[in-house]
């Protein structure tokens, strides 16, 4: 696939746009034959601007406007100028809004994209269990895949790495890795990097089972589910075409497996299958993508199913 419609999320605390960056790069390498749109956007907003009650809604609204005015000016402006290309056609968006989640979701609806680029930073696990950082809200509200991304520049191995689900569980699992795998591909094929791999994680045994139930044979439960995921597995791999030595299957929770594998071969994006959830469970649990997020050392590509299953 190719982006021709890119919004991109500028992050003001830092002086270097590293998501602005990896999206004029992408654009470069796709070679498109037309000039691509990428919109450079920015949520502001000032309290100070709204406690004052001797303001009148008017007054208020300029006073906005104002603002909105000079971060252009002085946070937008200077790097479309910067990052110039007769190939790319820049807009820039300042909106106010205190959300920025909600913002980028106001956005989305009132405009169609085909790829959201936002820099992302690690936190401390225990804070983004606590309080949901504003990265997992974007997971959950994005249907647009959003592209995740680090400081740093590209690795020169050019791999990408797709996270796939070959339990067989579902008849849903099929079809989306399909479609991660169909996506990734024509990604890598677009942008020169055709180095793919696939990984899945297979559940360890639980061990309660081992406890409560004498009888259980805890390795044979084990070796018939890694069998039955290296089946499934090669299955998938053989209708694109991938070679075995680039198939991962790990024992292990996805948070875990993905960022070791992705960090032993040194892969420079991680293309990961995401589900927006709601209420307690995501403020609690939140997605695999959400815990991957705080673990990845490179970038990562979220997408979201075409029919949505949960």
């Amino acid at each position: 696939m190719k982006f021709n419609n890119v919004l991109v999320i500028l992050n003001p605390e830092n002086e270097k746009q590293y998501a602005l960056a990896r999206a004029v790069r992408l654009v470069k390498e796709q070679h498109s034959e037309n000039p691509v749109k990428i919109t450079v956007f920015l949520p502001v907003y000032d309290l100070s601007y709204e406690m004052s009650a001797l303001l009148s809604s008017e007054e208020r609204e300029e006073m906005h406007k104002g603002v909105i005015s000079q971060r252009l000016q002085q946070d937008v402006l200077p790097y479309i100028n910067k990052y110039a290309d007769p190939m790319i056609e820049f807009q820039p968006k300042v909106v106010w809004n205190s959300n920025e989640a909600e913002a980028l979701v106001q956005e989305l609806e009132e405009n169609t994209y085909d790829l959201v680029v936002k820099y992302t930073k690690e936190e401390a696990s225990l804070t983004s269990i606590l309080f949901t950082p504003i990265d997992w809200q974007l997971l959950r509200k994005c249907s647009t895949p959003i592209l995740m991304v680090r400081d740093g520049d590209w690795k020169h191995q050019r791999r990408i790495l797709v996270a796939v689900n070959v339990s067989g569980d579902e008849e849903y699992h099929d079809d989306f890795n399909q479609q991660l795998v169909s996506l990734s591909i024509d990604l890598a094929d677009n942008l020169e990097r055709g180095n793919i791999h696939l990984v899945s994680a297979y559940p360890p045994t639980p061990i309660n089972m081992a406890i409560d139930l004498p009888e259980f044979h805890s390795n044979e439960y084990t070796n018939s589910i890694r069998g039955q995921h290296l089946i499934n597995m090669k299955a998938l791999r053989q209708q694109y075409g991938i070679d075995e030595d680039h198939t991962h299957v790990l024992e292990g929770f996805p948070e875990e497996v993905i960022p070791e594998v992705a960090d032993k071969i040194g892969a420079e994006l991680v293309v990961l299958g995401t589900v927006g959830r709601t209420g307690l469970s995501a403020a609690l649990l939140g997605n695999t993508a959400e815990h991957v997020i705080s673990k990845l050392k490179c970038n990562l590509l979220a997408i979201k199913p075409n029919k949505e299953n949960e």
